[in-house]
């Protein structure tokens, strides 16, 4: 006879991956948001909307309603429900089935299912990449240490433009298509990174002078942002590597975890 799982068993299976079932459940998960993503990209190109929209419309609300029963077995099943909805798994997985009920009010809304690709950020539980994201700790660490300096380039990007834009504009005038300043400072900021659309050009001499030193400053900025960060990174590395040799001060053995308390050898609580 077939017995149903508990309460307990079924949260287990849910919100774990360190057995068959719960490895089998996050599998499937990944699989199920791969097709429904996948769905959402073909329903968007034209020829096949024409030809099986109807079938991908009803794919589309299959998965919808299973991600709807997951989530709310998710919410039924966790400790403290409303700290599972409002966290940033919970807030994924609601997005994840909004938009096909958002379609039933806005044409197209569905195609936004596309955000169920952020569930994928499961597979770090499924395949144990978690102690791997030290490293991403490291980097998070890096930029936080760094937004001063980002701040301030930032600032200092935006007065560029802002004066490069300005000077564009009376320079080149409406004649030429910088009818305005901010449409005189869309041109530097293209210009500035180096995209260069081409859908206004200056045409005067003067004009290009100026555009010239333009995107010559722009291959200079450039490295400025990847330095300040690389050189953040490099000291968070340090700061990593320096806390790892922190010694037992009763059995001195050395290369703990970066965020361990006690001591992997004898328990004694590290400094």
């Amino acid at each position: 006879m077939l017995k149903f799982p508990t309460k307990a068993r079924l949260a287990h299976i849910v919100f774990e991956s360190d057995d068959w079932a719960s490895k089998t459940f996050d599998v499937v998960l990944l699989v199920l948001i791969f097709l429904s993503v996948g769905v959402a990209i073909l329903d968007s190109v034209r020829q096949i909307h024409l030809d099986y929209g109807e079938f991908l419309y009803q794919l589309e609300w299959g998965f919808t309603i299973l991600f709807s029963i997951e989530y709310g077995l998710r919410i039924w099943l966790s400790r403290k429900p409303k700290g599972y909805i409002f966290s940033f798994y919970g807030m994924v997985d609601l997005f994840a089935i909004l938009p096909s009920f958002l379609s039933l009010l806005v044409a197209n809304t569905q195609l936004f299912a596309v955000v169920r690709a952020l569930r994928f950020l499961r597979v770090l539980r499924v395949l144990k990449l978690g102690k791997h994201m030290q490293e991403a700790q490291i980097l998070v660490a890096a930029l936080h240490s760094s937004r001063l300096k980002i701040q301030i380039f930032v600032g200092s990007v935006l007065t560029i433009v802002l004066v490069m834009g300005t000077l564009m504009f009376l320079i080149e005038g409406p004649a030429n298509g910088f009818t305005s300043i901010p449409v005189s400072m869309y041109w530097a900021i293209v210009t500035l990174t180096t995209v260069g659309f081409g859908d206004i050009t200056p045409n005067t001499p003067l004009g290009q002078f100026a555009a010239s030193l333009i995107m010559l400053l722009g291959y200079a900025i450039i490295a400025v942002p990847t330095g300040i960060v690389s050189s953040e990174l490099t000291e968070a590395k340090r700061k990593r590597n320096k806390e790892k040799e922190v010694g037992c001060p009763k059995c001195h053995a050395g290369n703990h975890d970066f965020d361990a308390l006690y001591c992997k050898y004898c328990g004694t609580t590290l400094p």
